[in-house]
């Protein structure tokens, strides 16, 4: 499942429960870029925090150290990230 950010918890829910025997699923999506409307739950977090710790099921983050597009795709990522910290703060 791709950009699984834009999922609902239902849609994120349903998916899971369709594993088939001897299946594997992989779910990407980007925390940073949900398109939900305003008041809707992005599934994937949600999904993070259900289902953490339970067997079988793991988690991989990746940072800008993984990007393999233009190489000013890092930079832009990295500066974005210090707005984001900015805005906090």
């Amino acid at each position: 499942l791709d950009e699984a950010q834009n999922s609902t918890k239902a849609q994120m829910k349903m998916f899971l429960t369709r594993l088939g025997l001897n299946s594997q699923v992989v779910i990407t999506g980007d925390k940073t870029q949900i398109d939900l409307p305003r008041k809707a739950d992005s599934g994937l977090l949600q999904v993070e925090a259900i289902l953490r710790g339970v067997e079988g099921i793991e988690f991989i983050y990746l940072d800008d150290t993984d990007v393999i597009r233009h190489r000013l795709v890092k930079d832009i990522i990295r500066a974005y990230a210090r707005s984001d910290s900015e805005e906090v703060e």
